[in-house]
């Protein structure tokens, strides 16, 4: 990365080889059925490959290329690799930069070390903007993930050395963006992947460069803290430890861990907080022992000296993080009464749990002789492969967003197996994460045996039971509020393929309409009509896609009867209406040119224009089709919306259509023109409650939680219990109906404590 083919002028070579015998003796100690001799041979073999491959080239620094992935295979050196996996860093930007190919690499290394290399060249075209050709890229990274995660640890290593000599780089705006990308990207799947410190480095070095004032900020404030923070730590320490030899805990460590930076950064801002100083989980204090038994014999000996804070404990070795995360977590105050009142946090886990949790994923890996085993446990990686080869581009951004860098929460089935969901999941993607093809019929859900709605959010340690009703099937408004990519996508297949056949006869419907008034042949079981049109000859799914664009009204059927006529000069010779007053009144509708390529053209660009024109984004999918109800003339208005009426049915209307005023309003969705620009509504909304503590919290949650942005906070008092809360709201237009589900939510939220609501639209045109 950064490179540039000029003389090198002199360096000192032995630095490097240094560090790598350094790479040599680490590897030595977790490969002890190893000879020395022959890891050695191949890593120096890599090494010197590398080095001359990479002759002449320089990085901006002005240091020769080799020094890269040199220090990157160090990085990766925490991850205890495999030999591959060594010669793969060493080896990831030869095919890339060098005119050295796959071929090249494997003839000389194993086929592993190439496939290696060769997914690390795919993965350097990464990056971030979310245009299709980054969602394309995005899918190469995550299904090389599900081939070998070795892939990942190698690309996770890469990036942290770019980072760190990313100040080299000249262009500043260059500079945010890898940062950015960084941060969306790559910080997430560290993360995800239990690869800690990693996440926590890379996290670092984009704060760097995209906030750089608070970063010194927050470094400034921990270097002055850090003499206090030493003093304290090493007299709880030593309390610690007293206490562990008064009840004979033998081979056991004390030692603690300090919040990253960014950490502390996304925490001040959650709390709205000015300065470090009043965080109380600024750093922990961690005990380490032999096993589980003792580990809560340590808990119970904390908790019985000083007081634990409610709330605050988590069991993470009877209920495991998603990524297998395991300690005991607590919180306690009155550790030393003297020096620090603020709570301290307290984790207490096994040397295996540690080494777990600083190297999950890679843990993970079984050495046997030569070669290197990935448990097969890894089951998120598995699913992540299964939606990333059967998504849309569309699908799979969103199910980056919401799938694989969100926070998850447990669930339980009636027979108490547990689930791991993305936090805010509902009862659909509880039960398509379950069984797919049977939950197509859900019915009821019941949360904590009591019946709910089947958009109901649901939190840690939730049963959910789900009955079915085989006569029930899924219907497009649960695609406005799953969570999962898995059950949207299931929803958006069955949807997709019932759609078909049920509304095949209509769409031929349409079209027979046109070719009868023209007294043509009309289609037939195999859409004969539709075989040649636009000088090709198309094929039978291809023909049912054409009457599927004019069904869902993405393009018109005059459009494809012109298409029709012009591409099947043959069918005019088989009338016998040549001279007929009709005959003449249509050539001169469709107004044919001697040149049919030129006309040909102009109607397939007209057709491209009128489906730009037509398309309609509901609830944010552009693929359900739909109808124009009669209150929609000639011109599709901005503001619009859609409505399912008891078949299932989407129309389309004017928001103020009369039609909608006799119907559920449960059943609008909101809707809007694509290619448009959204514009955005002030609301005023006031909330007369009952004086009470916490009253606004909850409120802005709920706004939070919809992510409805909140522009201004007034307070007016009524009476000595009784408040007026108004807040001025800003939402995108197309997205008002979420007014009315935030007041039924604050309604069940706040139940008798919410006494009246008022809402007036202050720029609704």
């Amino acid at each position: 990365m950064w490179e540039n083919k000029q003389e090198i002028k002199e360096y000192d070579y032995s630095i490097l080889e240094k560090k790598i015998c350094s790479i040599i003796d680490k590897v030595q100690k977790y490969m002890t059925y190893y000879d020395r001799d022959y890891i050695k041979k191949e890593i120096f073999k890599a090494y010197n490959y590398a080095k001359e491959a990479h002759k002449n080239q320089k990085r901006l620094s002005g240091d020769p290329y080799i020094i890269h992935p040199v220090e990157a295979t160090l990085y990766l050196m925490k991850l205890k690799p495999d030999i591959f996996t060594i010669q793969a860093c060493l080896l990831h930007d030869v095919i890339e930069d060098t005119p050295k190919t796959a071929e090249d690499i494997e003839k000389d290394f194993w086929e592993t070390v190439a496939f290696l290399c060769e997914w690390m060249e795919k993965l350097s075209k990464v990056r971030y903007s979310w245009e299709d050709r980054t969602i394309g890229s995005l899918r190469k990274m995550f299904i090389a993930m599900a081939e070998d995660l070795r892939v990942v640890f190698i690309k996770l290593a890469d990036r942290l050395h770019n980072m760190r000599t990313l100040k080299f780089h000249p262009n500043q705006e260059k500079r945010e963006r890898i940062a950015l990308e960084t941060l969306n990207i790559y910080a997430p799947i560290a993360d995800r992947l239990g690869l800690y410190e990693f996440k926590n480095a890379l996290e670092e070095e984009c704060f760097k460069i995209l906030e750089p004032e608070d970063y010194e900020k927050i470094k400034n404030e921990l270097a002055e803290l850090k003499p206090s923070m030493e003093s304290f730590l090493k007299n709880a320490e030593s309390e610690i430890e007293k206490l562990l030899k008064e009840w004979w805990i033998k081979n056991y460590e004390v030692d603690f861990r300090v919040k990253s930076v960014y950490s502390i950064y996304k925490k001040m801002q959650k709390k709205w907080l000015d300065s470090i100083k009043t965080l109380y989980d600024l750093f922990g204090i961690r005990v380490i022992v032999e096993d589980e038994t003792t580990c809560y014999r340590v808990l119970w000996m904390i908790h019985k000296n000083w007081t634990p804070l409610p709330k605050r404990f988590k069991d993470y070795i009877a209920l495991p993080k998603l990524n297998w995360y395991k300690s005991l977590h607590t919180t306690v105050i009155w550790l030393l009464k003297d020096f620090r009142k603020q709570p301290t946090e307290i984790q207490i886990k096994t040397y295996e749990m540690k080494e777990y949790s600083d190297i999950w994923v890679a843990a993970h890996f079984e050495y046997k002789e030569r070669w290197s085993k990935v448990a097969q446990d890894i089951n998120w990686v598995k699913e992540l492969k299964e939606l990333t080869e059967s998504m849309e581009n569309n699908e799979f951004e969103n199910s980056l967003k919401i799938d694989v860098f969100k926070d998850r929460i447990f669930v339980f089935t009636p027979k108490w197996e547990l689930i791991n969901l993305p936090a805010s999941s509902t009862p659909i993607d509880f039960a398509y994460y379950v069984h797919s093809d049977l939950w197509d019929h859900i019915s009821i859900a019941k949360i904590n045996w009591v019946v709910r709605t089947l958009d109901k959010e649901l939190h840690n340690w939730d049963i959910i039971e789900i009955i079915t009703d085989k006569n029930k099937k899924p219907n497009p408004f649960r695609l406005s509020f799953i969570k999962t990519a898995k059950a949207r996508h299931r929803i958006k297949s069955f949807l997709k393929k019932e759609n078909k056949e049920l509304y095949r006869d209509r769409w031929k419907e349409i079209l027979n309409k046109y070719l009868e008034k023209s007294w043509l042949p009309i289609l037939d079981k195999d859409l004969s009509v539709l075989k040649r049109l636009d000088g090709r000859e198309y094929n039978m799914e291809e023909r049912w896609q054409i009457l599927e664009q004019i069904g869902n009204f993405s393009t018109t059927a005059s459009s494809v009867f012109k298409r029709i006529l012009k591409s099947t000069p043959s069918l005019w010779d088989k009338l016998e209406w040549e001279s007929s007053s009709m005959f003449k009144k249509i050539l001169n509708t469709f107004k044919f040119s001697n040149d049919s390529k030129k006309e040909n053209k102009k109607i397939i660009k007209d057709d491209k224009k009128e489906d730009k024109k037509q398309k309609i984004v509901i609830w944010w999918e552009d693929e359900l089709p739909y109808r124009l109800w009669n209150c929609i003339k000639s011109k599709i208005p901005k503001q619009i919306v859609a409505h399912i009426n008891n078949k299932w049915v989407i129309t389309i209307h004017r928001r103020d259509c009369e039609t909608l005023k006799e119907v559920n309003k449960d059943r609008l969705l909101s809707a809007y023109l694509d290619w448009t620009q959204w514009d955005f509504l002030e609301v005023s909304i006031v909330f007369t409650v009952l004086n009470r503590k916490w009253i606004l919290k909850e409120i802005s949650d709920i706004l939070y939680v919809m992510d409805i942005n909140i522009e201004e906070i007034n307070f007016k008092k009524l009476s000595k219990n009784k408040w007026d809360i108004s807040f001025i709201l800003n939402i995108p237009d197309y997205d008002y109906l979420i007014i009315d589900r935030m007041i039924d939510r604050m309604k069940n939220n706040l139940k008798s404590n919410l006494l009246w609501v008022k809402v007036k639209h202050l720029n609704e045109k």
